[in-house]
């Protein structure tokens, strides 16, 4: 018998080649009807839901820094590590968890 521990089912999904992304630019991807950036820093996997909190502008085409990605509708920075916004850090963009495994860019789905 399965016992119910709480936890929602979750899932990796392949959404890129480690060559699609280089350091410092995004790429968008959509899985289940999610529109998802991806970023690359210092050899690390991010990845934020591509979305602005402020208007909807797209975070995937914005102009990344470090680990700061600033909207390309009205400037608004996200910390692309945490999804906080710069200003007011308790505000977040979703976030999801990225790993990579044999050259593959994968992205955890809940």
């Amino acid at each position: 018998m399965k016992r119910r521990t709480g936890h929602r089912l979750t899932r990796f999904v392949k959404v890129a080649e480690k060559s699609d992304l280089r350091e410092g630019f995004s790429k968008v991807v959509n899985v289940d009807g999610r529109s998802i950036a991806l970023f690359r820093v210092k050899n690390e996997y991010f990845a934020l839901a591509n979305v602005c909190l402020h208007r909807g502008g797209p975070l995937g085409e914005g102009n990344l820094s470090g680990s700061v990605v600033t909207c390309p509708w009205h400037g608004w920075k996200f910390d692309v590590r945490t999804g906080s916004f710069t200003v007011i850090p308790t505000l977040k963009v979703t976030t999801y968890k990225v790993k990579e495994q044999n050259g593959s860019v994968m992205l955890e789905i809940p």
